[in-house]
């Protein structure tokens, strides 16, 4: 067989080199346009379950690992107690109206009695002027005799018995005067009483300050007892439930774990000099290591805000603890890049923490308002996650 010539191996050469850095250069661009990383992993709202009161389990209808729908019932507390509680506060309630009541009754007899006062001042006042135009009138008369009887007009008899007459008037003026001072005096007291009644009752209605207090206090019971049956607050799967009947729950503290099942996405931990292309709304493929036969289709709805910094954060005396060394080539940080799923074959099931490769198209976004569109929807998970926090994004708490 002919061997090639030098001027053909070195064309054919050539041409393997060429195809060579041709197939590395397409491989970058495509790289580089459709960025990929291995660093990804499957997130989830982990809904951390507290009871809002403290008690014994008497009902526990769930095992672990079961998928619950929005207001099944999770668990339930003795609700002995808080019933025993709410009755307490009823009856209050009721004693209260009562008393209200019978203040009521109290003050508008408080009010009819200074009416009554009223009626006697008016009286008193009525019979002092009438005796004092007696008083007047006797005086005058007295001082009539008293110049008739230096004529000899009357005798002085008449004069004495004016005199008694006028004597006998102003007594009579005094007392009047004394009965018109005690009405008012009793008037006033009347008065204060029916301030003091108006005052212990308080005003009529919903306003009034006891019956508010006593309403408020049965609300407060009744959700004490509300408190005491525990439900799902979403559709989802029990995690990590240690409970038995006759468990003590400790209010306020967690006691399940609830994985809201409609909530499911993944963040790819990018480079940063490849974040750079990525926009919200690009398409994504996502391979899970569990389905590693079943790439699932995705969008890019958020990319982190900022991720945590271990040069110059605070350390002992609140001084900035820097490294002594830097490495001639600069590792890059790693970004989140959340990926989200209009909807998921049959048969994949996702599981939080779990492992996945993602790879983001770039230029895919489509229009400028669904882009807008993403990042509303996107903003507020995108912005409070970090690379180093990754176990506890989305977990927050239901009562």
């Amino acid at each position: 067989m002919k061997q090639p010539s030098t001027p053909v191996k070195v064309l054919l050469t050539a041409a393997v080199v060429v195809a060579g850095f041709g197939s590395v250069a397409w491989k970058f661009w495509v790289y580089w346009h459709n960025p990929w990383t291995r660093n990804g992993q499957v997130m989830a709202q982990v809904i951390q379950v507290t009871p809002r009161v403290s008690g014994p389990l008497v009902q526990l209808p769930i095992v672990d690992n079961q998928f619950v729908n929005k207001g099944d019932l999770l668990f339930e507390i003795d609700p002995r107690t808080f019933r025993t509680e709410l009755d307490g506060a009823r009856g209050n309630l009721a004693e209260t109206v009562d008393e209200i009541e019978a203040l009521t009754a109290q003050v508008e007899a408080t009010a009819a009695t200074i009416k009554q006062y009223d009626a006697a001042i008016t009286r008193a006042e009525q019979q002092v002027k009438g005796k004092k135009a007696r008083l007047t009138d006797y005086r005058l008369e007295l001082a009539r005799y008293t110049e008739m009887v230096k004529t000899g007009a009357a005798s002085q008899e008449r004069v004495e018995q004016a005199e008694a007459d006028v004597v006998d008037a102003e007594a009579w003026v005094d007392g009047s005067l004394a009965e018109l001072s005690a009405a008012k005096a009793a008037r006033l007291q009347a008065e204060a009483d029916l301030a003091r009644d108006v005052a212990n009752r308080g005003v009529l209605g919903d306003k009034n300050a006891r019956l508010k207090t006593a309403k408020a206090k049965v609300h407060s019971a009744e959700l004490q007892l509300e408190f005491t049956e525990v439900r799902a607050a979403v559709d989802g799967y029990i995690t990590n439930l240690d409970l038995r009947p006759g468990d003590q729950a400790v209010a306020n503290k967690a006691a399940l774990a609830l994985v809201d099942v409609n909530s499911f996405w993944v963040y790819g931990f990018f480079k940063e000099h490849y974040t750079g292309n990525i926009q919200l709304g690009d398409q994504a493929v996502v391979t899970l290591m569990s389905h590693p036969d079943t790439p699932l289709e995705g969008r890019v709805t958020g990319k982190g805000w900022g991720i945590y910094q271990s040069d110059g954060s605070t350390s002992q005396q609140l001084l900035p603890n820097i490294s002594a060394t830097y490495e001639w080539v600069r590792q890059p940080q790693r970004v989140p890049v959340r990926v989200e799923f209009d909807e998921l074959p049959d048969g994949v099931e996702l599981v939080v923490g779990t492992t996945a490769s993602v790879q983001v198209k770039t230029g895919t976004a489509g229009t400028s308002s669904e882009a807008t569109s993403v990042t509303q929807r996107s903003r507020p998970a995108a912005s409070s996650t970090t690379a180093g926090d990754q176990t506890t994004t989305g977990a927050h708490q239901t009562h």
